[in-house]
């Protein structure tokens, strides 16, 4: 069974269920475009909002690689300056990376505020999120049905297409 088998039948059934099975067939870059255009659907909430609650559910290795992908996508300087400087209260000098001590610090309120500043600043940061969280198909479940069936619905299109 193909790809596109996989993601028919997901799309027609309870999509989160299958997530495992898509994510064991697709690429890292596949997964990552349809969480992408899910994030970026008005049928599902706010990307700050979405990316506070998967922080919430992560690791604190997982929060520290979501945080230094904001970080890395707008740059040391702005995203220290976000959601009222929190990040740059957390980093030392010359640090460009949190460690997972430090985001485990910052409650899914703070992310959230975090991530809407981001993508005001750079609407990029939604690929490079979206490629992040796609290496973590567990955490994709937590987004709910509907996040999750738009995603599945995306990829099955760019699949049609190529």
């Amino acid at each position: 069974m193909g790809l596109l088998d996989i993601l028919q039948q997901a799309i027609g059934g309870d999509a989160s269920a299958h997530l495992d099975q898509v994510a064991q067939h697709a690429s890292t870059d596949e997964i990552g475009a349809g969480l992408a255009a899910a994030m970026r659907s008005n049928q599902t909430p706010p990307f700050g909002d979405t990316v506070g609650k998967l922080f919430g559910q992560s690791s604190p290795t997982q929060q520290a690689g979501v945080l230094n992908q904001i970080l890395a996508t707008l740059g040391p300087a702005a995203a220290s300056a976000l959601a009222g400087g929190v990040l740059g209260r957390l980093l030392q000098p010359g640090q460009t990376q949190l460690s997972p001590d430090q985001a485990s610090q910052l409650s899914p309120a703070q992310v959230t505020e975090i991530a809407a500043h981001a993508e005001e600043q750079h609407a990029g940061v939604i690929d490079e999120v979206s490629r992040f969280y796609a290496q973590h198909s567990g955490l994709i479940k937590t987004l709910g049905g509907a996040a999750v069936a738009i995603a599945l619905a995306k990829m099955k299109e760019n699949a049609t297409r190529g």
